[in-house]
């Protein structure tokens, strides 16, 4: 079912009883994260979606936990299973695998050179009713922003719609990236190195002078993402090596952009929830992510110009932010308690200064918290997981079935089930997934036979204990981790593990004969299972 705006998916969630609405005052400073919190870790029945209709000090609603659970995030898709859309995906990907990797990377455009819903412009939006301009109206201090955890360093703005454009090319592109209010019309913009959008700022900062850090002027050539994830600047012998080839590129940049030093964005707020989804997706180079929401939702995506930047967003948002990241300006953002359960550090991000809010006449204010799993940002990892498993085939076709558990936060632990073919087949796939795009990421990794159901962890934990020597079956190698890993003794460098929890095969080295489970045999089970009223059990 397609969803045309947030309100008819609330709509099918409130006659579901998915949606609860608490009308009683609750303060946006930890109360309303914590609420949040436990129904998410609580009982299933009872993890539902809140639409808090009174907030302290505001008159715009909050919705949180949209997407919270399994159920909802099936609804928001409009299937009974992910694996209904990754069947899809698949009818997209040429059935003849060409040998070479070039060859296969280029085929994975063709999901959007085969899916037929483009986005369609409009000329006038519902998130348009009423504009404002005058920096003097309030505007973010109008949205109830939450603080969620104690230790976090003000408010944040956490499920965003972020659109830009890549400065050389014009492509368009999404992604959903945290906003810290620094005031009624500034906050910071936290893009991280492997963001779109940060690229998009780097390309557009390498045509320029200068960059301001609080008032420090840095080169603006030697502007890099460090390994903490902040736009700094690194000098560093790489960089002086490189200064020569960044010149070249300045001054072709400097052509395209003389006299821009700002860079447009723009922040839709309260979208339909493909359009949500879509921005957190890992979709290919090439694959516009509106249109991706316009195939998940089988309808085209809705775009409006916005009233004072030249791009579009999503005509149906709750609420629109539209501005600017000024290429002189970084400011310190941060701490921000982060999916992975710990807090993660300040730095330097750029500033986003908001020249208009536009939105409904009566918007309503879409967040969501991340902690500790489970929370909502967890279903729609989940969702990605067997979504884009297609994509994983393409390159490593005996993979049957992938599981990125909750307490892995999704870039810590990757479990994979396999066809074996051939020895070591375990370990092939183990160095491939670490050479696959942000797969790179992955601390551990874990293969077992396909006859393994990855997604019970206990049974899991049983085979891979009982089938592994650590000594033969383990594979340790360094490489990058995400910034957020903390336990990396370097900042986005990790060492790695991988456990290769296949049958062992006398080809492998394995001399013995490998045991048998034990099974019940059929006649018996069925006996019991016609007799089981008999027992009194």
């Amino acid at each position: 079912m397609a969803y045309r705006d947030l309100r008819t998916f609330l709509k099918k969630l409130e006659e579901l009883g998915e949606l609860v609405r608490i009308i009683c005052p609750v303060s946006p400073y930890l109360e309303i994260s914590e609420i949040t919190n436990r129904l998410s870790k609580g009982a299933t029945e009872k993890n539902k979606a809140l639409l808090f209709e009174n907030v302290s000090g505001y008159q715009i609603p909050l919705l949180i936990n949209t997407l919270g659970s399994y159920k909802r995030m099936n609804l928001a898709l409009g299937v009974n299973s992910f694996k209904e859309i990754a069947e899809r995906i698949e009818k997209f990907l040429d059935k003849k695998i060409p040998d070479d990797l070039l060859g296969k990377l280029s085929m994975l455009p063709k999901l959007a050179e085969a899916a037929s819903f483009p986005p369609k412009i409009v000329s006038s939006a519902p998130c348009q009713e009423v504009v404002i301009t005058n920096q003097e109206e309030p505007m973010l201090d109008k949205l109830p922003i939450i603080t969620a955890w104690p230790g976090d360093a003000a408010p944040f703005i956490t499920m965003t719609v972020v659109v830009t454009k890549d400065p050389k090319t014009g492509t368009r592109n999404v992604g959903m990236y945290r906003l810290q209010k620094i005031n009624n019309t500034t906050t910071c913009m936290h893009w991280h190195k492997h963001h779109d959008g940060a690229q998009n700022y780097l390309e557009k900062a390498a045509g320029e002078e200068g960059v301001e850090v609080r008032g420090q002027k840095t080169d603006k050539l030697g502007l890099e993402i460090e390994a903490n994830g902040d736009l700094t600047n690194a000098k560093s012998s790489v960089l002086l090596k490189e200064r020569q080839a960044k010149d070249k590129e300045k001054s072709r940049l400097e052509q395209d952009f003389s006299g821009k030093r700002k860079m447009e964005v723009a922040v839709a707020i309260g979208c339909d929830p493909a359009v949500m989804y879509s921005a957190s997706a890992p979709l290919p180079p090439g694959v516009d992510e509106f249109l991706f929401a316009g195939f998940l939702r089988g309808s085209p995506v809705e775009l409006v110009k916005c009233k004072t930047v030249d791009l579009e967003v999503p005509a149906t948002s709750e609420i629109v932010l539209e501005g600017y990241v000024d290429l002189n300006e970084l400011t310190t953002e941060g701490p921000f308690g982060d999916h992975t359960g710990f807090y993660s550090l300040a730095g330097m991000f750029p500033e986003f200064h908001i020249t208009a809010m536009t939105h409904k006449k009566d918007p309503i204010y879409t967040t969501i918290i991340v902690g500790k799993p489970p929370m909502e940002d967890c279903y729609m990892g989940k969702a990605t997981e067997q979504i884009f498993l297609p994509l994983i085939r393409v390159f490593l076709p005996e993979v049957v079935d992938l599981n990125l558990p909750l307490e892995g936060v999704f870039h810590n632990c990757a479990i994979i089930s396999i066809k074996k073919k051939y020895p070591a087949h375990g370990k092939k796939v183990i160095n491939a997934i670490w050479g696959m795009g942000q797969m790179m990421f992955t601390k551990y990794v874990i293969v077992v036979d396909d006859d393994i159901d990855i997604h019970n962890l206990s049974n899991l934990a049983f085979h891979v204990f009982s089938n592994t020597d650590p000594k033969r079956d383990s594979v340790f190698t360094e490489g990058p981790t995400d910034i957020l890993d903390h336990a990396a003794s370097t900042m986005a460098i990790s060492g790695k593990m991988g456990l290769d929890a296949t049958r062992k095969w006398k080809s492998e080295g394995y001399i013995r004969e490998w045991p048998s489970e034990m099974v019940m045999d059929e006649a018996t089970k069925g006996l019991v299972t016609n007799r089981w009223k008999e027992y009194g059990l």
